[in-house]
């Protein structure tokens, strides 16, 4: 198990488990983080699970694809570290991952 950490707009820090080739987005929902909606359930649809990767971690994070960029031209408040959370797999590589919760989700 892989630990996320989830820093919600009010600055409520949630640390969490999560298990290799799980979503980051199913990770936030079983943690209970509310601001993430996840109303298309993950495929890349509403953008309800926009994030903000903490840039110390951006790098290790596989470059987000042509349908996930198109789709976070869409989401309020997008910026250089802006993800959607249903896009990115847990890996042993990001054991530790901090992840911001924009306040425009909330």
């Amino acid at each position: 198990m892989m630990k996320v950490v989830f820093i919600e707009a009010d600055g409520n820090r949630v640390e969490t488990s999560a298990q290799a080739g799980q979503s980051l987005m199913q990770t936030a929902v079983n943690a209970g983080i509310a601001a993430i909606a996840a109303e298309c359930g993950g495929v890349c649809a509403c953008g309800t699970c926009h994030c903000h990767i903490d840039p110390d971690w951006f790098a290790r994070l596989v470059p987000a694809a042509a349908d996930e960029a198109d789709m976070l031209e869409f989401v309020i408040d997008p910026d250089e570290h802006s993800r959607l959370s249903c896009q990115i797999k847990v890996t042993e590589d990001l054991d530790g991952l901090i992840v911001h919760v924009p306040e425009s989700q909330t």
